[in-house]
């Protein structure tokens, strides 16, 4: 990381969702390197945008409560920025098929937005944008390298995608510096707990520390990659800096394949609290369930050096003592809404 923070030095980094999980912590990082950073966020309710992710770093940074999906705002925020780590958009796979037009607007309307504003006002800009192992659907192959077949299994992953797509198009047609992570369960710190909408680990944790029954469905027995939020962080300040990655896709995988159930039975006996309760497959869940998936990271690993360095149980040892100190600031979904037709830079 100290040769790393070398790149920056002197840079000016545009973070969109900024106030989310991942946005955070790596805001965090980059203030910690005196970078000059911009955070953007609309604070829609119920997306995991919460103003303490920022405690005790908000007056280092610029802080823009805005939509950056409004043309007046991405034109105005992209101007004079080195890098933008692009991590707005939505990610829940349930609520793309429940309100696939939401979808379609939060993780493609506003990425072309995003991408129209670098194009007229900074078209060689490096752009990092974090996508979904969920392209790939149900896997034919395990693990899973960038050389599967896509087949996405939901809208949200469809519309990843496209987004996906879209930069790598700007990226040959114009010069945008762009490259795309396939991110797969990232848990740690700052992440949203109020819902299980965002990522399972986040509402095992919630349950486990309040303690009542984490609920898995059929025996809990598929096996996924997980990633501790700071080294997924470390993967998004290497493609950031790396001209290597301009234009690439790279998988994010885990350390190892872990079981639900195993992951449940950890975060148990970490809390000293919570249950374990076996359920059917709800049928809209079931639809989409992909079974075993965990990803190679060999790639990135070969082109950048990048690979997870924090062991699962490490990881959720480091996520439970955080949420110990500050859990009621996340047991409720932040709810601070800004009318998408109105959202405007201050």
């Amino acid at each position: 990381m100290d040769n790393l923070r070398s790149q920056y030095n002197g840079r000016t980094v545009l973070i969109t969702g900024g106030m989310g999980f991942i946005g955070s912590n790596l805001a965090r990082c980059l203030v910690d390197w005196d970078v000059e950073v911009i955070v953007v966020d609309a604070l829609l309710p119920e997306q995991g945008g919460n103003p303490f992710n920022l405690d005790g770093i908000a007056d280092r940074i610029k802080f823009v409560r805005a939509d950056i999906g409004c043309d007046y705002v991405a034109n105005h925020l992209v101007g004079g920025v080195d890098i933008i780590f692009n991590l707005a958009g939505h990610m829940s796979h349930l609520d793309s098929l429940l309100y696939p037009r939401r979808d379609l607007e939060l993780n493609c309307a506003t990425q072309l937005t995003l991408l129209e504003a670098c194009r007229s006002y900074n078209p060689h800009v490096k752009i990092v944008f974090t996508s979904t192992r969920q392209v790939y659907g149900r896997p034919e192959l395990l693990p899973v390298s960038e050389a599967h077949r896509v087949a996405p299994l939901d809208i949200n992953g469809i519309n990843k995608l496209a987004a996906e797509h879209y930069h790598l198009l700007y990226h040959k047609l114009y010069g945008t510096r762009a490259v795309c992570l396939r991110l797969t369960n990232t848990y740690g710190p700052r992440q949203l707990l109020a819902h299980q909408r965002q990522g399972f680990i986040g509402w095992f944790v919630r349950h486990a520390l309040t303690g009542e029954v984490i609920e898995l469905y059929g025996e809990g027995k598929q096996r996924r990659d997980i990633n501790y939020v700071d080294d997924v962080v470390e993967a998004l300040l290497l493609a950031g800096g790396s001209e290597k990655s301009d234009g690439e896709i790279f998988n994010l995988g885990g350390t190892e394949p872990v079981s639900l159930s195993d992951i449940a039975t950890e975060l148990i006996r970490l809390t000293g609290s919570g249950s374990v309760r076996h359920v059917p497959f709800p049928r809209e869940q079931q639809l989409i369930e992909i079974g075993n998936c965990y990803l190679s990271s060999e790639k990135i690993e070969t082109m950048l050096g990048w690979r997870p360095r924090t062991t699962w149980y490490d990881g959720l040892a480091r996520t439970v003592e955080f949420y110990r100190r500050h859990l009621p600031r996340y047991l409720e979904p932040h709810f601070d809404p800004v009318p998408r037709s109105t959202a405007a830079a201050s």
